[in-house]
This record gives C-alpha cells, structure tokens and sequence, in this order.
C-alpha cells in the first residue's frame, strides 16, 4: 500500500509480540486506520458569478463566515439577505442538496425535496415577516392595538392573547423566476413594496410582478403549465410596467412608476 502522502503509523511488532505473517496483518490493519482521510471541506470553491451563492451552503458555518448577511443555517438550507434587493426585506432560500444546481421547475419533480424546500420556505416567511413587523409595525393601522398593549400603553389581560395585529406573511411575494439568474437553485422571499435599493430596471420590477415569478405553492407544475415555455417567460419581461397596489399602468416609463412606487410605500406601511 502506497501512502507516503500520509502519516505513517509507528509499529512495533517487537512490543506487540508479534512474528511472520501475524505482524504482517498487523501492519496492514494498523495502516488501514491510519490512511483513513479526514472529512473533506465543504468549501471548494471558486464561487464567482453566477455561482456566487453555492458559496453560502457549501460553507460548514456560513453564519460565522457572513454573520450580516446569514439569517439562519442547518443541515437541509441557508437563508440569506439577498445581496441585491429589490424590496426593503428582500431573503433568500438556498437548499444544500445536489438538486439545487439543476432549475427549480426540474428540481421540485422530486417529490420529497419539494417537500423540505416548502417547509424551509415557510420558516424564512415567519422569520421575514417579523423583520417586517420590526421594521413598519409602528406605522400601520393595523398594528396600533398591539403595539399600544406591548408598550404598556393599554392595559392587557395576560391570559388573553395578545391581538394578532397585521398579517405581515400576506405582505410577501414567495416563489423562483422562470429563467433564474444564479446557478444554485434559490427561493425569494420578498415584501411586495418593490423599494429595495438594486430595484433600478424594468425587468427587475416584472420578473417580480409578473407570471415570471412562480409561487411555491404552485409546485410541482403541470406538463402543459406555459411558465415552462421559454416563449412565455420573455414575454412577461416584456409587459407593461403597472403598480403592483393600485394597477395604474405605466407603459414602459420606469422613472415614472418608480416615483409612484414611494407614495405607494408610505400608504403601505399605514395600512
């Protein structure tokens, strides 16, 4: 057995009183235990491009490694803030699983990584929708009660249940785009206002406002489903840009939605 690129063991046959063909098998299982390979890394690497996120579940402990931007880490995903956000709370689900490298409409036939991805998926909407709560909870209608018990401004009966103020998980678009710009497979997981800081293209705005993105829940697709048609997917790109709250619509004047968009926002966050 050749293993001069490891560690050679040191055997005494002498000290373990073996001879002949005792010491011989001696020496082949004491060098079997000792060649074994460690746990090989997980990070390999280079993650550039459109590869750029196999970065995050390839890591053992991505959350160490990138504590601001990993919300949450175990065996099954990683959930990310997106690096490019198209709205204020814009997150990310990454799957480690070998599927993740294939397209989400081929990769969730597989009964029971749809599965696991929709348990994962619903986890980061509750952990999303309370960063949203964090962030707008003082400003919305809904909220007031609820906000006016935990400041201790009305007085609550601790057996009752404090009131469930504003549906923040309503506020959330959830799915994958028709035609992915990343290799790894990744869930958005989104607030609808669309004010995000890299919301700064018309595609950027329909891949998330139309057919383009696909709702979880709407897997697995049917055969004959035309969001699998290639035709179908650039024509959603190409649509007219309308508000996502009212539907007025903007033709293809981006600047012009994009300056709606902000009153919109600030009348969203009173609902």
């Amino acid at each position: 057995m050749h293993v001069s690129h490891f560690h050679r063991p040191k055997v005494s046959a002498i000290h373990h009183g073996l001879k002949g063909a005792d010491c011989g098998l001696y020496i082949k299982v004491d060098l079997l235990m000792a060649v074994k390979p460690k746990k090989p890394l997980q990070f390999k690497g280079p993650f550039i491009g459109k590869d750029e996120l196999g970065a995050y579940t390839a890591h053992r402990d991505p959350a160490s490694r990138w504590p601001s931007v990993v919300l949450h880490a175990n065996e099954f995903s990683v959930s990310i803030y997106d690096k490019y956000p198209k709205s204020t709370v814009h997150t990310l689900l990454l799957p480690r699983s070998p599927l993740s490298r294939s397209h989400p409409f081929d990769a969730f036939e597989d009964a029971e990584f749809l599965a696991a991805v929709k348990t994962a998926t619903a986890e980061l909407k509750r952990r999303a929708a309370a960063e949203l709560r964090r962030r707008y909870g003082c400003y919305s209608e809904q909220e007031k009660l609820r906000e006016s018990v935990l400041n201790g401004e009305v007085e609550w009966d601790p057996e009752v249940p404090l009131p469930s103020g504003r549906d923040w998980e309503k506020e959330l678009l959830v799915g994958v785009h028709a035609k992915p710009s990343m290799n790894d497979l990744h869930v958005h997981v989104l607030s609808r206002d669309m004010m995000g800081p890299r919301m700064l293209k018309s595609k950027h705005y329909l891949s998330f406002n139309t057919p383009f993105l696909v709702d979880i829940v709407d897997f697995p697709l049917a055969e004959d489903d035309p969001r699998r048609e290639s035709a179908y997917r650039r024509e959603y790109l190409k649509r007219d840009l309308r508000c996502w709250r009212c539907k007025e619509n903007f033709g293809s004047n981006f600047h012009a939605l994009k300056k709606h968009l902000e009153m919109e926002f600030e009348a969203w966050k009173k609902e």
